[in-house]
């Protein structure tokens, strides 16, 4: 009977992040992102690496399933997925995240059911700082036992190996260039000794990502509004009542700071939904994570990382409503869309002067743009950004659904249901299934038969001819 011989949790004393202290960047850094899904090496042996990025010649990532070898012996996991992204500037940024969903190694000798490896780090004149905190490992288990995901335990195994798990340091300097780094694997695996087919001193990484942020002090600063609140134009129209209330109220400011927004446009999918930000951007799936200073304590939306000033898009048909700033989401609005569905905006540095309440927008008009505002202030830029179907908001806050997926499709150009997105809350007060969430598609033609060298073609395929 296989058992654990010995299990040593070692913690950082003293310490609240999920990373020890460590040294700043070196002054020769730069802004720079990495991650590995899985790594195995071997001594003697070519190793083997899955979804291994560097930023910025790889920034994503997306496994359905991987096994090795063939027989799935060694290891064994099922979607997995990791992304990058970084700014540089005067306000730089780097994220790096990765995600693993039931681990299995050395046919289920050590297990986990989900694995997540977060790092972000971000620079400026104004302060620097880096932050692995979302990293978790839940149910771990080796040689049939329960093992703690407390950072910093080490666990040995029988006499063949140990396991390292939530292995991370931070680190940041203020000046000379101000920067910072994070760094983070969740579990490590090293074989004293052959075991399952590898030989003594492999090691087996799952879950490894890095960032680092170095501010460019010579490059311009992004503009950033100026001559303090300005409150949006009055309007006849009378203000809508939002349904999907927000995790602290009261204390509001109408209005913020407006500016031009740029001329750019949004390519629409099929159905007619836009990606939330225009250009470069990066996010993971955080979604339910623990946050402590919101409603329920855990992340009702999805954080998509961008440089400061990116513009905002409307992801839909919709009006805009109850915009303005709140303890938690900074400069933020809500968009309505034609159906009732809501989408939140959070943490904006400035609205566009499309922001005014009641005002109708269509989708892919530029609303505002990323910032750090709210509790995010002093962190990396980004819009915190979330989706209440029309069939939920009955349960107030808490009607959400999961926006990873979503997002993914919206990026592709490729639509899909919001039911595809994983409902945080299983059932109704009355412990009644939830409603199917509804799903908004706006009506399009397909015109990429026609030709435009055929006289009279483009006009036949508009009447529908």
């Amino acid at each position: 009977m296989t058992r654990l011989a010995v299990a040593v949790v070692v913690t950082f004393v003293g310490f609240a992040s999920l990373s020890a202290s460590a040294a700043p960047p070196p002054k020769s850094a730069a802004t720079d992102a990495s991650a590995v899904i899985l790594r195995i090496t071997i001594p003697g042996q070519d190793g083997v690496a899955l979804g291994q990025l560097d930023w910025p010649d790889s920034t994503s990532a997306d496994v359905q399933s991987f096994v090795y070898p063939a027989d799935g012996s060694i290891v064994n996991i099922g979607r997995s997925r990791a992304a990058l992204f970084a700014a540089t500037g005067a306000a730089a940024t780097s994220e790096s995240y990765g995600e693993l969903t039931v681990v299995s190694l050395f046919n289920g000798e050590i297990v986990a059911g989900k694995v997540v490896a977060s790092a972000t780090a971000g620079a400026s004149a104004r302060s620097a700082g880096a932050a692995t905190t979302l990293s978790t490992v839940q149910g771990l288990r080796a040689l049939g036992r329960d093992i703690s995901s407390t950072p910093g335990t080490s666990v040995s195994l029988e006499d063949w190996g140990t396991m390292n798990v939530l292995s991370g340091s931070t680190g940041s300097r203020k000046a000379g260039p101000p920067s910072a780094q994070g760094s983070m694997t969740v579990l490590r695996i090293t074989l004293s000794a052959a075991h399952g087919g590898l030989p003594a001193g492999s090691e087996i990484v799952v879950g490894s990502v890095a960032a680092t942020a170095v501010a460019d002090l010579s490059a311009p600063a992004q503009p950033r509004p100026h001559g303090g609140v300005q409150r949006p134009h009055p309007v006849t129209t009378p203000k809508p009542t939002p349904r999907a209330p927000e995790p602290n109220v009261g204390g509001e400011v109408a209005g913020g700071p407006v500016r031009v927004a740029p001329e750019v446009k949004a390519r629409l999918s099929s159905g007619g939904f836009v990606f939330p930000i225009y250009g470069t951007a990066s996010f993971g799936d955080s979604f339910g994570a623990p946050r402590a200073d919101v409603a329920g304590g855990w992340h009702h939306g999805e954080d998509i990382f961008a440089a400061a000033g990116t513009p905002l898009l409307a992801v839909a048909d919709g009006t805009l409503h109850t915009i303005g700033f709140n303890r938690i989401g900074g400069y933020r609005l809500w968009l309505r869309d034609r159906d009732g569905d809501e989408f939140y905006y959070a943490h904006l540095s400035a609205y566009s002067p499309l922001a005014v309440e009641g005002r109708t927008v269509k989708a892919g008009d530029v609303i505002g743009f990323v910032g750090s505002t709210g509790d995010a202030d002093g962190g990396p830029p980004h819009l915190h950004f979330e989706i209440h179907p029309a069939s939920m908001l009955g349960l107030g806050y808490d009607g959400v659904v999961a926006p990873y997926s979503i997002l993914l499709a919206w990026r592709r150009a490729d639509d899909i249901s919001f039911s595809a997105g994983r409902v945080y809350v299983p059932s109704g007060p009355s412990g009644t299934k939830l409603p199917q969430p509804g799903a908004v598609l706006l009506q399009d033609d397909d015109i990429s038969a026609a030709s435009g060298l055929v006289p009279g073609a483009l006009e036949r395929a508009f009447k529908g001819r």
